[in-house]
């Protein structure tokens, strides 16, 4: 009988071992099905805000995102420059969530808007900004009168000497016509007029300020926060600093702005209304530029 029983049990342990290694399969397989089902499902809850525009606003676009991301695992923010004018088209085109914007909008990008969505859409005022003139450190003229300013940039006047420096050419250099700094500029400073043809062109503002480090006898203008290595100039005579753009009192104080194309909702609405409370504009204000208000305390 045992020898009997021992051959019964011999194909029971084969079968058994069959039933388990099948088992062992199918639960791996199971276990690599879920695995890639639950990353599947995570990237489907992982929220996506994409801002687009303003080189000005790009450090601060960064900054914000940085800190957002860090209190909001499930959202992901995107960050782009290019130019305001870029940043506008990406709206348009319905490629980005928002428009990083250093100016207001023109005319003709609100006929688009329009044209393609039926609304002007929605503009939030995210901080301040006083739009500084930059000279080289070497070059003796501290002070501009806005009057100067224009003559300069439109070639009126051409020599240092006409405005108190060295007998020296200046040597203008500008942004590109894409930058919402340059349109700025342009309207507020140049009140409409035409730009030297014979001006540098770069296309960041920190190109803008690598060039007037490099020459002495050079001009250049951008945002607040792109002043080390160089001599900041007082318009009017008013410096360009905190109390003076949040008073209005300096005279090219400007308003930076985000833009959609409807009323926000979801992770964009949660990201921008984030950057209006005081968490978010405490970043504004680490990042150079002034706060919509005083968040010191």
């Amino acid at each position: 009988m045992v020898f009997r029983g021992s051959l019964s049990l011999s194909p029971l342990k084969d079968k058994g071992r069959k039933e388990v290694n099948i088992f062992v399969k199918k639960l791996v397989l199971f276990t690599i099905l879920s695995a890639i089902m639950g990353c599947g499902t995570a990237q489907q809850q992982l929220a996506v805000v994409k801002i687009k525009g303003s080189d000005t606003m790009y450090s601060l676009n960064r900054l914000l995102a940085e800190e957002f991301m860090l209190m909001n695992p499930g959202i992901s923010v995107y960050v782009e420059g290019g130019g305001t004018g870029s940043g506008v088209k990406a709206l348009i085109n319905g490629t980005t969530d928002i428009c990083s914007a250093s100016r207001a909008l023109r005319p003709a990008e609100a006929k688009l808007l329009a044209d393609y969505y039926g609304s002007l859409g929605l503009f939030y005022l995210i901080a301040k900004d006083a739009l500084s003139v930059f000279v080289n450190e070497d070059n003796p003229v501290n002070n501009l009168s806005l009057g100067d300013l224009k003559k300069i940039f439109t070639c009126e006047i051409t020599n240092w000497k006409e405005v108190g420096g060295k007998d020296e050419p200046i040597m203008i250099v500008n942004r590109n016509f894409n930058s919402g700094t340059y349109l700025y500029f342009k309207e507020h400073i140049l009140e409409g007029e035409e730009y030297c043809s014979s001006e540098m062109i770069e296309p960041t503002n920190e190109a803008v300020v690598n060039s007037v480090i490099e020459f002495d006898n050079a001009i250049g203008y951008g945002g607040i926060t792109f002043g080390e290595g160089i001599k900041i100039l007082t318009i009017d005579g008013i410096e360009p600093n905190e109390t003076n753009a949040r008073n209005d009192k300096y005279p090219i104080t400007r308003y930076l702005h985000y833009f959609t194309t409807k009323t926000p909702s979801g992770a964009t609405k949660k990201f921008i209304d984030w950057t209006l409370k005081p968490e978010g504009q405490r970043i504004v204000k680490r990042a150079g530029f002034i706060s919509l208000w005083d968040v010191s305390r």
